[in-house]
């Protein structure tokens, strides 16, 4: 039996037990499309696309977050039999896609769960930049895929999903107006970045990717670059082919390191985010707003 299977099979034995407790124990009724409360049940793969979630649910759904740290690395992760059991159990399911949580995808297809791919929406496929959440049109289209599944699994409450979405859409419309006002100092600007994480981001700040090819590709293949991919970084950093450094902090390593230190002593500043949304922040749109502006200080 596969390492998945067995996850697989857990997570179906635990729901079992689950609902004969529930179902010595339970004299309410409630609809098993909910939960305890009436809320619809939600689950996303990571906490940037749950924000969303909650957001576009209000008081309607319980979203639960399966990876919420930046410590985390999701293309790595290997979820439990909890994990699994969680999407089971969900009346509406939302993944990243583009093969970014490839577990979390494989957890939800086998279930009765409204299924939103965040990278599908948007025509997003595997083996594309899959950090789609930095992107405006993905985060635009996921949101109203989502309130297609809440209206398709909730369709009591459709005109609350429809104002919930109509709200969003207009602090969205919001952040556009700060990354097209941003844009005018970053638009062309040669930045590099020692991974492709935030390149949608920097795209719809109008910048220009100058990562030298051999690193980029390097990064993109998870290996390591080779010596004279970093000295070619060093040196386009020191001739001021590049005006600004995009570092993950989540993987720094000896490399990166080297990286930015040559970009100290060039003064090319360097803007340092994470993959995942940090602790600080619950929103996945304050946090891409405090993105743009740290983008737009450093230009």
């Amino acid at each position: 039996m596969t390492a998945w299977k067995k996850i697989t099979a857990l997570a179906a034995s635990a729901l079992m037990v689950a609902g004969l407790a529930a179902c010595g124990t339970s004299g309410s009724g409630a609809d098993s499309s909910t939960s305890s409360d009436g809320k619809l049940e939600v689950v996303a793969s990571i906490n940037q696309w749950g924000s969303v979630a909650a957001d576009l649910g209000g008081e309607h759904v319980e979203v639960t977050n399966i990876m919420n740290k930046t410590n985390v690395e999701a293309h790595d992760y290997e979820p439990t039999s909890q994990d699994v059991a969680k999407f089971h159990s969900a009346q509406v399911a939302i993944v990243n896609g583009a093969d970014y949580d490839s577990w979390a995808t494989k957890a939800a297809q086998d279930t009765k769960a409204e299924l939103v791919d965040a990278a599908e929406t948007a025509g997003i496929k595997d083996g594309d930049n899959p950090h789609v959440w930095f992107s405006a049109k993905v985060r635009s289209s996921t949101a109203d895929a989502i309130t297609a599944a809440y209206q398709q699994a909730d369709p009591e409450h459709k005109d609350d999903y429809t104002k919930l979405n109509k709200d969003w859409h207009a602090k969205a419309d919001a952040l556009e107006a700060k990354i097209k006002e941003a844009s005018a100092k970053t638009k062309n600007l040669p930045y590099a970045a020692t991974e492709s994480v935030a390149a949608y981001l920097a795209d719809d700040l109008a910048m220009k990717d100058a990562t030298p090819r051999g690193y980029a590709q390097a990064s993109a293949n998870e290996s390591e670059p080779t010596p004279t991919d970093i000295k070619k970084f060093q040196d386009a950093l020191k001739s001021g082919n590049i005006r600004m450094l995009v570092l993950n902090t989540q993987e720094s390593n000896s490399t990166t390191e080297q990286i930015v230190k040559a970009a100290q002593s060039a003064d090319v500043p360097t803007v340092e985010l994470t993959e995942q949304m940090p602790a600080e922040y619950n929103d996945l749109l304050d946090w891409m707003g405090a993105l743009v502006d740290q983008f737009a200080a450093a230009a």
